[in-house]
């Protein structure tokens, strides 16, 4: 006995439901729902000078540390599968955007709230600190003091209540 093939002619996406993601043609960021843009999303409150804005290079240095960051992160077997599918370019932009507020760099950060951007991640613990050591490595490269590291990094880690979600 001898199974009928499909027709030819059936769109299985659209049968299925399922919807081919589009890029803005200007950002490269894949469009999302609509939600109020709120330095507040930012997770915590920003340091009350530019002084430690200029040990991680001002604009330039805290965008490398930002996208280094997440490139490391792509790299590393521990959480590059909570990279795959994800909006890297978006991701990019709104973690440089978090970075340089929390510096008080003269940034606005347009991104989602930690809890809404990170609910559906299954974020653990040790996710966590893998992204962490990648952000240390990517400091380091960008020759970020030590002490001054561990200042941003006490400013970031009260936000791992609102990331970690298992």
């Amino acid at each position: 006995m001898l199974q009928e093939s499909p027709a030819s002619n059936i769109d299985w996406d659209k049968e299925f439901g399922v919807e081919e993601k589009v890029r803005d043609p200007l950002t490269g960021e894949f469009p999302i729902e609509p939600f109020a843009p709120d330095n507040a999303n930012a997770g915590a409150e920003p340091f009350d000078n530019a002084k430690m804005a200029s040990y991680f290079g001002g604009h330039e240095g805290i965008r490398k540390i930002a996208e280094r960051t997440v490139e490391l992160s792509e790299q590393d077997p521990r959480i590059s599968a909570i990279f795959v599918a994800r909006d890297t370019v978006r991701l990019k932009r709104t973690l440089f955007e978090q970075f340089c507020y929390l510096l008080d760099a003269g940034c606005d950060y347009s991104g989602r709230d930690m809890i809404t951007a990170h609910a559906d991640l299954g974020v653990k613990m040790a996710d966590l600190n893998a992204l962490v050591e990648n952000l240390q490595k990517a400091m380091r490269e960008e020759r970020v003091p030590f002490a001054v590291q561990n200042r941003f990094l006490a400013k970031l880690a009260p936000m791992s209540k609102d990331v970690v979600t298992r």
